[in-house]
């Protein structure tokens, strides 16, 4: 393998073993592509007034840079503008590795030859290749062998690499098609590590839903910084993809006028639940639950049932579905059922078998504690939330936002999500 630090400032000779110029930088293109192409040569300033070597020119990296032909023969390479000079704005960059999902810096790159061109293939995010750079990668082997630990090589494959130079739109855009294939956590976790011009600039080119999945599992503080940088037409819009107790946990930490604006401009449902959320303290039931949970009637069959769930609104905004719960029709609640139970029941038989005396529910001002607790106690992974008055069903408190009470957010990313 070939090593770009190996290569600037070295000797560039033409193929009667003249020499060229100094090497400056390496252009590549096609950057989108697993291993881009190399396409130039950039040479510091020299007599001979060459700038740029095309890339078809090039006999050989290393162990020197040769030319294929004489001075006097190189065809002039012109830049179309396209062009990611390695040097300039790669080495010492942050990048997000979308493999190991993390936040990484550049500290060399490394090149090959494969089928007569040569390519970039990954960069190397190790402390051997800051090392390499210096000139002390001898020094570090040495160190390493009389502590009996080799120091070692990371290199990231170029097709794990995301840029987020927010100055260029062009890679910028590839990089978001990466970054967006990471699980909403995990991009998360790596936004909140950047500047905010940063991560507005990577996260305004996401889809409206990719955006609300991630701001679901951001700090409040990243929530609102990338909130107030988007127009208030669009902030609605992404409010509205969220599930409505994230919605209205993030509109309870804006002022109040801000947060009435976007209530106004969101779609009137959806407004609505968000208004009925926030109208609970936010460390009671009523302040974590969400109104997106799967119900069928209680006058059904069994396939009823399922076909009623495949047509419902509601079910389809369950992302958890687990239990299904069974009401009349003062949607006062009178039974559960988990999916797979109903799925593996006979088809004719009625719901009734599952409605049960007793429910384990809580009421909209029972503290988030509690709530926990009874989640805990009873092995649930979620719990109805029952207006005490009329006895309505209101919403859920799924197992995740219990776990969000008892432990900081931070260890909460860590945990496996169960659904």
């Amino acid at each position: 393998m070939i090593y770009f630090s190996q290569l600037i400032n070295q000797n560039v000779w033409d193929g009667f073993g003249n020499v060229v110029g100094k090497l400056e930088d390496v252009l590549i293109d096609a950057t989108e592509k697993k291993m881009p192409p190399i396409v130039a040569l950039s040479l510091k300033k020299n007599a001979a007034g060459i700038e740029f070597i095309p890339a078809n020119q090039i006999a050989s990296l290393w162990p020197s840079i040769t030319l294929k032909v004489g001075k006097d023969r190189i065809k002039p390479f012109k830049p179309s503008g396209h062009e990611l000079p390695l040097l300039d704005r790669v080495l010492d960059q942050q990048i997000v590795d979308t493999e190991g999902k993390r936040l990484v810096r550049v500290n060399d790159l490394q090149l090959a030859l494969a089928r007569e061109q040569f390519v970039l293939t990954g960069v190397d995010v190790s402390g051997t290749g800051l090392l390499r750079r210096l000139g002390l990668e001898k020094i570090g082997k040495a160190i390493g062998g009389v502590i009996k630990k080799a120091p070692g090589t990371v290199v990231i494959p170029w097709e794990f690499v995301a840029s987020i130079e927010h100055d260029d739109p062009l890679r910028l855009s590839v990089s978001q098609h990466k970054i967006v294939k990471m699980p909403p956590a995990d991009i998360a976790a790596i936004v909140d590590e950047l500047d905010r011009h940063t991560t507005t600039a990577l996260l305004e080119g996401f889809a409206n839903q990719d955006l609300a999945d991630t701001l679901e599992e951001s700090s409040p503080g990243l929530q609102m910084a990338i909130l107030s940088n988007l127009s208030p037409e669009r902030a609605a819009d992404i409010l509205e993809e969220m599930d409505p107790d994230e919605a209205a946990d993030l509109l309870a930490d804006l002022p109040n006028h801000t947060s009435e604006s976007l209530l106004n401009l969101m779609e009137k449902d959806e407004a609505l639940e968000v208004r009925n959320l926030l109208a609970y303290p936010e460390d009671t039931a009523g302040g974590i639950m969400t109104t997106e949970f799967a119900h069928v009637p209680s006058n059904l069959t069994v396939q009823e049932a399922i076909d009623f769930l495949r047509q419902s609104e509601d079910a389809h905004e369950d992302e958890i579905m687990y239990y299904v719960y069974i009401l009349d029709e003062a949607n006062r609640l009178k039974g559960m059922v988990t999916l797979r139970d109903l799925v593996m029941a006979d088809p004719q038989n009625s719901l009734r078998q599952w409605e049960e005396g007793d429910q384990i529910t809580v009421e909209p001002l029972t503290p988030e504690k509690e709530v926990a607790y009874q989640i805990a106690k009873y092995n649930l992974l979620s719990i109805p939330v029952i207006n005490p008055d009329s006895n309505e069903m209101l919403g859920i408190v799924t197992v995740d936002d219990a776990v969000d009470i008892v432990l900081p957010t931070a260890w909460k990313k860590r945990l496996p999500r169960l659904f």
